[in-house]
Parts: structure tokens; C-alpha cells; sequence
């Protein structure tokens, strides 16, 4: 699935907003999964020419569901998105917004 995400069929020149655009997919997935209201799930990107943040808005009664214990599920999706993130020298971090 995760080269599905990857492998979009309209890239853009810039390998770093490739990335990006796989890691928002990625993120929105991931998210999708977790929560009850998959179709309240906004996952939006704004970035800049070495950074990018990943807004995810989700619904006050799904964010315990997304954040975790001890935000153990947050800091699980960020670790993978930075990691990815770290091999192309940008840095990505992932906001959990409540609606």
C-alpha cells in the first residue's frame, strides 16, 4: 500500500514535494484507520522550501483515538513521517487539530 501511496500518477519535478505529497497520503491513511468518522478526517499540508507541516483535523471525539495514551499514537506517526522526511532533508512535522 505504501508504495501506492508513493507512486502518485502526476509528480511533480521537485523530489521534495513528492515526498511531501506521500507523506500527507500517508498521514491521511493512517489516520482514516484509526478513527470512527473517517469522512471528518482533514489532512491539509503547508509547506515551505525545507520544511513542511501536516495539519490533521479530526473530530473531538476521535482525537483520543489519534493521539493515544500518553500520546503514544501521535508520536508514532511522527516518527515515521520524519524519518521518511529525514532522507530528503526536510523536516515534517505532523499538528493534531480538534474541530
Amino acid at each position: 500500500m505504501w508504495s501506492n501511496l508513493m507512486n502518485k500518477s502526476n509528480p511533480t519535478d521537485n523530489p521534495a514535494e513528492n515526498s511531501a505529497v506521500g507523506m500527507k497520503d500517508l498521514v491521511e491513511y493512517i489516520v482514516k484507520a484509526l478513527v470512527d468518522n473517517p469522512n471528518t478526517v482533514e489532512v491539509t499540508e503547508v509547506s515551505t522550501t525545507s520544511t513542511s507541516v501536516i495539519e490533521v483535523k479530526v473530530d473531538q471525539s476521535d482525537a483520543g483515538k489519534v493521539i493515544g495514551r500518553e500520546g503514544r499514537i501521535a508520536n508514532a506517526i511522527r516518527t515515521i513521517v520524519k524519518s521518511a522526511g529525514g532522507r530528503d532533508n526536510r523536516k515534517i512535522n505532523v499538528e493534531i487539530i480538534t474541530q
